[in-house]
């Protein structure tokens, strides 16, 4: 009986402590939109600055790898799929397949992982970094809100750059894809374009925008709170980076699984199987 307890004490202590770790990092994402709307130190140019240096580092530098990337997945799973569904007398699904796997799971998932692993880590470095040299306590006695000028355009720009990429990933992948499968199987470009636009839904690009934006808001505001959360050592440093990393990665994958969930739930509904 006093091992059930304990089991249960510890496991109230595990809910209790993420879930309040959660809401430290959901607060201080609100709080940078609170100060940079009813904060008017910084400019509207200041900020914006900082946007663009976010999206270049982000976005911009991260496509040789994401085309990479794209190419690969993309050419697997268009030869995988063509080989396994034309056994199966299933050729007329390819477009569906493809649909699900790389613009519904596939691609948001990769897309968060190669920015966590780049960007991710970069924030929490520079954020830690900045906090041990006392640099943010040095913004705040110039009458500049760290949380407006540092967080809130490591936000934006972080959004910003998960959509753009996750859209040149699919882009990729499913045309790159399929030009570098072309010459391995027979199948024209016309019957593969038409499978992919019959397939496309609302539902998939709902689906799509709501994984990449709340990846993006996820992991930067793990990121920069990991940073910010530096004392004084930047021997603290490297262990807040790999705190980021990991609890971005668990963040997004519980986030990712949770809405493709209520996806194919809410598919089941519309087909009657559940009510």
């Amino acid at each position: 009986m006093s091992a059930f307890l304990g089991t249960v004490d510890n496991l109230g202590r595990y809910v209790t402590k993420h879930a309040m770790y959660t809401l430290h990092v959901m607060s201080l994402a609100y709080l940078s939109i609170r100060a940079t709307v009813t904060d008017k130190a910084q400019g509207f140019r200041q900020i914006l600055q900082v946007i663009s240096a976010q999206i270049y580092f982000t976005g911009w530098q991260a496509l040789p790898l994401i085309s990479s990337l794209g190419l690969g997945v993309g050419a697997l799973m268009i030869l995988q799929s063509q080989a396994n569904l034309s056994l199966m007398g299933g050729t007329h699904m390819l477009g569906s397949f493809l649909i699900l796997m790389i613009l519904r799971e596939a691609g948001p998932l990769l897309v968060a992982l190669v920015v966590i692993a780049r960007s991710g880590t970069a924030v929490a470095s520079e954020l830690g970094n900045m906090r041990a040299n006392r640099e943010i306590e040095a913004l705040e006695v110039m009458g500049i809100n760290p949380l407006s000028y540092i967080v809130f355009p490591r936000l934006i720009g972080g959004v910003i750059s998960v959509l753009c990429l996750a859209f040149y990933f699919n882009l990729i992948a499913l045309v790159g894809g399929f030009f570098v499968t072309r010459f391995l199987q027979d199948l024209s470009f016309e019957f593969y374009a038409d499978s992919l636009l019959r397939s496309i839904a609302a539902a998939d690009i709902a689906v799509f925008f709501l994984k990449n934006t709340f990846s993006g808001i996820i992991i930067f505001a793990v990121s920069c709170f990991q940073g910010l959360s530096v004392k004084r050592s930047h021997h603290e440093v490297p262990q807040v980076t790999t705190l980021a990393v990991v609890h971005s990665i668990i963040f997004v994958l519980i986030f990712n699984i949770f809405i493709s969930a209520l996806f194919y739930m809410q598919q089941l509904r519309n087909l009657g199987v559940i009510s």
